[in-house]
């Protein structure tokens, strides 16, 4: 049994052990303490971005030109290869040319027989001339032989130009490419009868190299382009200078860059929009007419943007984007904002943001809005793709 005096004993002692354990506590907890998570962050500057928008379009021939025939007869040979590239005035086709052979050599009989009655006709002239000289002839007896060297002179020209088309028709018989192009399939076989005043398509050609790009615009949408680069939010791409690329449906874009040609002046009353043509280099064929493609198209500069990384953005809960911009007393401040188009990797900022502020980029996800933070300069691993382009949030 313990005595009455051995109870405050032991009360003291274990005060004074207490006393001992507490700050031992004490420097566990401040031990324990996490430090700042470490971040990279970006300091912000104003930059020039192109205003990109990428538009539905198709693939057109730059010329295209049905074969026809231009006299009547018989489909003797076919000449080309179907689906290859043809020169202009290639050989396509050959009709029957006997008949045509045949009226050449009529309209060069007729015109010998012409030129013949016109030298007679000069030589009874002459002779008139010189009796008249000698008062023998008359006035008459001349002035008749003056018209008939002038019928003679006319009855030529008429019997050449008849043996000029009798030629002429005569080279129709080969049926030639009016253009340079690739060649679909003959829409005739030989021993077919062609006409020349008939609708009936021998083969179609397309020039596709280079070729087109037709797509169009909401005119709405190029009303608002046009008042932004009035009202000086927007600057105008030179001429000539503005970029336009093609994308293909699995996201890849074709080699060559192209030029605008032109916008059309009016409005397709049915769907409101306006159409575009862009050109082309196509030498390797892999542009086809009717293919179809989105046009990215360089229409305006934005002055003075400010851009961030995609992968600094944070999504609240309801959606909204928003960063953490790094304040100089090292801590984050959740900072929402509005976004624009994205280029490439980044996105353009619409509001919220200014020139020398630094965001977060990464290591977001372990900053608490207020917490403190240890900011390090973010080092891009590679140049963001200027070229790509998605919608406006």
């Amino acid at each position: 049994m313990h005595s009455r005096t051995s109870l405050p004993r032991l009360l003291t002692v274990m005060a004074a052990v207490s006393l001992m354990v507490a700050p031992l506590t004490a420097n566990a907890q401040e031990g324990m303490q996490m430090p700042p998570p470490a971040v990279s962050v970006l300091e912000l500057t104003s930059k020039s971005v192109p205003v990109v928008n990428e538009l539905p379009g198709r693939i057109a021939a730059t010329r295209i030109a049905e074969v026809r025939a231009r006299v009547s007869g018989i489909l003797q040979e076919r000449v080309f290869e179907q689906g290859t590239l043809v020169q202009k005035d290639d050989v396509l086709y050959r009709i029957d040319p006997r008949l045509f052979k045949v009226r050449v050599a009529s309209a060069e009989a007729a015109l010998q027989r012409a030129q013949a009655t016109q030298n007679n006709a000069r030589q009874q002239l002459e002779r008139q001339k010189n009796l008249r000289e000698r008062n023998v002839s008359t006035g008459i007896d001349y002035d008749t032989a003056a018209v008939n060297l002038a019928q003679a002179d006319a009855d030529v020209a008429l019997q050449q130009a008849a043996l000029d088309e009798a030629r002429i028709n005569l080279e129709y018989t080969e049926v030639r490419a009016p253009i340079t192009g690739i060649i679909g399939g003959a829409l005739v076989t030989e021993g077919a009868l062609v006409t020349a005043d008939g609708t009936q398509n021998l083969a179609l050609i397309q020039q596709i190299d280079p070729a087109y790009a037709d797509f169009t615009q909401s005119a709405q949408d190029m009303m608002a382009l046009k008042r932004a680069v009035a009202d000086g939010k927007l600057a105008s791409p030179a001429p000539d200078q503005a970029s336009v690329r093609l994308v293909f449906d699995d996201g890849s874009l074709y080699a060559q860059a192209g030029r605008l040609l032109f916008a059309s002046a009016s409005v397709d009353s049915t769907t409101g929009q306006v159409t575009l043509r862009a050109e082309f280099p196509n030498a390797g064929r892999d542009l086809l007419p009717g293919m179809y493609v989105r046009v990215r198209i360089e229409q305006a500069v934005r002055e003075n943007a400010i851009t961030v990384p995609q992968r600094s953005i944070v999504r609240t809960a309801d959606g909204k984007p928003q960063v953490y911009v790094a304040k100089e007393d090292s801590t984050a401040e959740a900072r929402p904002i509005e976004l624009g188009q994205a280029i490439g990797s980044e996105w353009v900022v619409e509001k919220g943001l200014t020139a020398g502020e630094k965001v977060v980029v990464d290591g977001a996800q372990k900053v608490q809005p207020g917490g403190k933070i240890a900011p390090e300069p973010w080092q891009p691993e590679k140049p963001a793709d200027a070229s790509a382009q998605a919608p406006k949030q």
